[in-house]
């Protein structure tokens, strides 16, 4: 799968999930009906938040992006709907390219090095990248919301 089409279904994903979500919050806090769409909701949003992430980062280190954007588009998964817009911007500019750089040139500094390496066993990597993700998830899930992480 080429970064281009794997940055725009996971910014798409994570933007549905926000949707989800925020329907959720709705109907919990405004109508009162139920609580479960939350649940569901967060918990996916959660995940495809973190994916999301991980994603964008792989695709920023392949593409050499300048570290401002990569803050930029970390950031537009905070903001409800900002991963498509952010997509979008990323794609008209050629930031995100229709193969992987990194399996085909050598890569320089330590961090690249390991992104080619995942790049160069996708399989590999994508299930070992999800298992971690699982895990951070579960870790998160313990945690509890984000709002009593500081209370």
């Amino acid at each position: 799968m080429s970064p281009r089409r794997l940055h725009r279904g996971v910014a798409v994903a994570e933007s549905l999930t926000w949707a989800l979500l925020l329907l959720g919050m709705v109907l919990k806090y405004l109508t009162r009906t139920t609580d479960v769409v939350v649940s569901i909701g967060g918990g996916l949003h959660g995940f495809v938040f973190l994916t999301y992430l991980v994603t964008t980062v792989l695709v920023a280190v392949d593409g050499r992006w300048r570290a401002g954007t990569t803050l930029l588009g970390l950031g537009s998964a905070v903001l409800p709907f900002a991963s498509i817009p952010f997509e979008r911007w990323a794609r008209r500019r050629d930031l995100v390219g229709e193969r992987w750089r990194l399996p085909a040139s050598p890569p320089g500094g330590p961090l690249e090095r390991l992104v080619g390496a995942l790049l160069a066993r996708p399989l590999v990597s994508a299930a070992v990248t999800l298992v971690v993700l699982a895990v951070v998830f579960a870790v998160l899930l313990a945690l509890g919301p984000p709002t009593r992480w500081f209370s």
